[in-house]
């Protein structure tokens, strides 16, 4: 009998019928095959994602994301995918560093840069570059609902749950150069 697919099991998940640890077990599950190399977490399509978050509560979420190798596998294939999804098409000539800074403290943040440049997205782990056109500070469930579709960045800057340094104005239209998946 062969071994169950991790990360169909997470895509045909419905987090509204599990409870918090189940959710994080499926997660860690795929995570760990995904690490030795047996799953790999590029299966899971992006309206599989959306899907799954816009299903799960923000308890079964933040769970997830406040075990930190699972936040830190999260959020690298979230970002790893930025750059597919970035739409050179609409991006033009833009020419940014944008920076992300996804935690409640100053501590625990994980952070990310994107580099549009030339009709690409380059994603760092860690900043290159010392002068950023926008600095986007936002909890990890948060960013999650954003960049699954489920959420509003105008909605989470208007009641605080997103903060923005530096040009205002070009984050707000940061996710039209984004394919933002749709659950």
């Amino acid at each position: 009998m062969s071994e169950p697919d991790p990360i169909g099991a997470l895509a045909a998940a419905d987090p509204k019928k599990i409870g918090e640890q189940e959710f994080v077990a499926l997660l860690e599950a795929a995570s760990k095959l995904a690490e030795n190399g047996e799953a790999d977490l590029s299966d899971l399509r992006p309206e599989q994602f959306a899907k799954l978050i816009s299903r799960a509560s923000a308890a079964q979420v933040d769970a997830v994301m406040a075990r930190p190798e699972l936040r830190a596998q999260v959020l690298d294939e979230v970002f790893r995918r930025m750059g597919e999804h970035y739409r050179s098409d609409k991006a033009r000539n833009t020419e940014a560093v944008v920076r992300w800074r996804i935690g409640t403290g100053e501590e625990d943040a994980s952070r990310y840069e994107c580099v549009l440049s030339g009709g690409t997205c380059t994603v760092n782990k860690e900043p290159q570059h010392d002068d950023p056109r926008v600095t986007i500070m936002i909890t990890p469930v948060e960013f999650l609902k954003l960049v699954s579709g489920n959420a509003s960045a105008p909605v989470l800057f208007m009641s605080g749950k997103l903060k923005v340094a530096g040009d205002v104005g070009f984050a707000a239209g940061l996710t039209k150069l984004f394919q933002i998946p749709k659950a």
